[in-house]
């Protein structure tokens, strides 16, 4: 019977429960009815909505003059914009209102300049603006503000591609003198290789015979023969004045105040150039533009599916592993803010691989605005105010170019003219890690671009200054004979200074700016070592950097030997600390090992590079000086170098004075010798070290420094003396150097 009640039918208790969650149901869905009545009832009742819809549905013709009711609406907006910004729904409808003139041109400029976003900017809103500049009754300064607008907001600008489609529309009003920069700035952002044509090439080179090579015609050629070399035969001077003019000033304090209290992050725009003409207002920022922006796609999300379907472009913020960066290595859409490029290590995979030439000019872009702007054109010391995030900013752009190897262009531009203001103090390590991935300098160019502001630094600041100057060099030396080693070409011996650049560099030019840099390092060693009372941690820097330079034929292929000044050479050898001196003694042998192989060399081909005999010269004299000094206890005699007068001597009541500096005298093995004696004759009561000049106690004691871990010395010693002891034999005719 139970079975037969089951299958006629639910229960009458089911059915009770049924029937009150269906009016549950109905209660729930009906107060949310309510609600949302309420909510547009309120939201039509809502001030600002009425004044939106009020210039939304305004007639044209409407007199502006004696109108209180569009003073009224309009300052609402106003308030509204400047507080909390406009949303895309009303940046929309007060621009087709500004530029469509309803109510004449009296209030374009001021609408213009109230067209503050809180989030986006709509791009179709933007394409309707760019179609009413073609009407003809705009008004001149009302068109350049509105472009200035558009520069300003551009990576704000929800997408690009329908922008890009009517790119030929935007490129005929190149041809307006007073539109013209701005035009170029904002075609320049647009920009991809399929927009390059012949017929806009030749319009760009008119335009240039008549108004001059301008920096904006330029930057835009340079970008048009990136893409296609083959169209524009122009020669682009490698150095042009960085970027374009600065039209953010109506509008970029109030944006950053906007997003502040929004609690977003300020847009970092790529479209913003930098110069000097823009001082005042720059100063009123604090590192604004340090903050990296977010990787995001150019195109909206509507837009990507069906530009994926079209052109089956990837934009690179939906990529999330190596793996799918390769499967869509040539179909990848960069992202809006170039500048998020830094915060992504698969952006930077991709620019390490591809090197997209027009991404890197990107780049080096905003890079140099940002740069600039916060710290070359921030006079009110807002890089010190703001520490953290400029210590954060630089920290990453340092470690982005370690990652691709080399520096970017807009750095290298901004370090040089930061060098004339910098303090030494200020981000130190950061600035000096940024200085040592600077390319080759020419030779002509490095002394008035680095070696003028780093002698004025080195001499005025600490010892601490003086090392990490020291570190910075030999880092920069390094980079500079890595690069030749890497991209030297076997033909004509052409070095390229940056991957992404066509800068070439002569060998014999590298050579010189190579010497010039060793040079000068050295004068600078000699002084600062006497400045310095020959501290031994400066001293290990310069040592470091002369580990680098001793090795640069045999180790980076650069046909170049250059010896360590006195001013170097002595301290080293007379420091109070044996790692000093077992350096040096590497060095020196190193130093051998090159000149004896480039001299072989030279016998035995042709290519081979002819080493000056004033080299050979200054390397058998130290050579000599050290045999003498450690070896032979010849110190102080006529011909060694370092002289003293007779009667000096005498007055230091130094007994044997000659054997001061050998290695059981010698103020950096005393120590050693100490030790190694009461090692070998623990019984004596009277010290003796002379002793140890003994045929077998002395190459024990030799054994002994050498399983102290001096291999420097050991290697010196095994390639410059030749040891024929025998049971009988005292040291003074042992030893002799090798000929050389």
């Amino acid at each position: 019977m139970a079975a037969k009640l089951s299958e006629s039918g639910p229960s009458d208790s089911d059915q009770t429960s049924l029937n009150d969650q269906s009016v549950s149901n109905r209660s729930i869905n009906r107060s949310l009815r309510v609600a949302e009545k309420e909510r547009r009832k309120n939201k039509a009742e809502d001030p600002f909505v009425l004044a939106l819809k009020y210039f939304s549905d305004v007639e044209a013709g409407t007199p502006v003059y004696g109108n209180d009711e569009v003073e009224r609406n309009l300052v609402l907006v106003e308030k509204v914009a400047y507080s909390k910004g406009l949303s895309p729904e009303g940046i929309a409808i007060m621009l087709e209102f500004a530029m469509s003139l309803r109510m004449g041109t009296t209030l374009c400029a001021r609408v213009l300049k109230c067209l503050i976003p809180a989030t986006v900017v709509p791009q179709e809103a933007v394409v309707r603006a760019v179609v009413w500049l073609g009407v003809g009754k705009i008004p001149m300064s009302t068109q350049v503000l509105f472009i200035k607008w558009v520069l300003t907001m551009f990576d704000m600008i929800d997408a690009k591609d329908q922008l890009r489609a009517i790119y030929g529309f935007i490129f005929s009003f190149v041809t307006d003198e007073n539109l013209c920069p701005f035009i170029c700035h904002l075609l320049y952002l647009l920009t991809r290789k399929e927009s390059v044509r012949v017929f806009r090439v030749r319009k760009l080179l008119e335009l240039q015979s008549k108004l001059g090579r301008q920096p904006f015609l330029l930057h835009l050629l340079s970008l048009y023969k990136v893409f296609c070399p083959e169209l524009v035969t122009l020669s682009i001077p490698s150095r042009m004045r960085s970027g374009f003019r600065n039209h953010n000033s109506p509008w970029k304090s109030v944006l950053i105040g906007v997003q502040k209290r929004n609690g977003s992050q300020v847009a970092s725009s790529i479209s913003l150039a930098f110069t000097s003409k823009d001082k005042a207002n720059s100063r009123k920022r604090k590192h604004c533009h340090l903050e990296l922006p977010p990787l995001s796609s150019a195109i909206s999300k509507q837009a990507q599916t069906e530009l994926s379907c079209r052109r089956k472009v990837v934009p690179l913020v939906q990529l999330h592993s190596f793996a799918q960066l390769l499967e869509n290595m040539h179909r990848i859409e960069l992202p809006a803010q170039m500048g998020s490029l830094l915060g992504s290590s698969l952006a930077l995979q991709y620019l390490d691989c591809v090197q997209d030439e027009s991404a890197l000019l990107r780049l080096n872009f905003w890079l140099g605005y940002a740069l600039h702007e916060e710290f070359l054109f921030c006079g009110d010391g807002g890089a010190s105010q703001n520490s953290e995030e400029a210590l954060q900013f630089l920290n990453k752009l340092l470690s982005t170019q370690h990652f691709l190897q080399e520096g970017f262009s807009s750095s290298e531009a901004f370090l040089y003219k930061f060098l004339n203001h910098w303090d030494g103090s200020l981000l130190r390590p950061q600035i000096l890690g940024l200085l040592s991935n600077i390319p080759v300098v020419p030779s002509s160019q490095i002394g008035r671009l680095l070696f003028e502001p780093f002698m004025q630094l080195f001499f005025t600041s600490s010892i601490f200054f003086k090392c990490g100057l020291m570190e910075c060099l030999n880092n920069m030396l390094l980079k500079w004979l890595t690069w030749h080693s890497v991209y030297a070409l076997e033909d004509d011996l052409d070095i390229s200074l940056n991957s992404h650049t066509s800068i070439n560099m002569t060998l014999s030019g590298f050579k010189d700016s190579v010497m010039e840099l060793v040079h000068f390092v050295g004068r600078l060693a000699s002084v600062g070592l006497q400045l310095e009372g020959c501290h031994s941690l400066l001293l290990s820097f310069i040592l470091d950097f002369y580990e680098t330079v001793c090795d640069m034929f045999l180790k980076y292929g650069l046909p170049l030997v250059v010896m360590p000044p006195p001013g170097v050479f002595y301290p080293a050898l007379l420091a109070t600390d044996p790692v000093s001196v077992d350096r040096l003694a590497y060095i020196m042998y190193r130093y051998k090992v090159n000149l004896t192989s480039a001299k072989s060399q030279e016998k035995l081909t042709e290519q081979a590079f002819h080493i000056n005999r004033q080299t050979f010269r200054e390397f058998n004299h130290y050579i000599v000086v050290m045999v003498n000094c450690l070896w032979n206890s010849k110190m102080f005699q006529p011909g060694m170098g370092v002289q003293l007068g007779e009667d000096l001597l005498l007055k230091s009541s130094v007994s044997q004075y000659w054997t001061s500096f050998d290695l059981i005298h010698h103020p950096a093995f005393m120590s050693y010798a100490v030790d190694f004696h009461q090692r070998c004759w623990p019984g004596r009561k009277d010290m003796d070290l002379n002793s140890i000049k003994l045929p077998k106690p002395w190459n024990w004691y030799l054994e002994y420094l050498f399983t102290q871990g001096y291999n420097g010395l050991k290697l010196f010693v095994q390639s410059n003396i030749s040891q024929q002891l025998s049971a009988g034999a005292g040291q003074d005719d042992t030893p002799s150097t090798q000929q050389r």
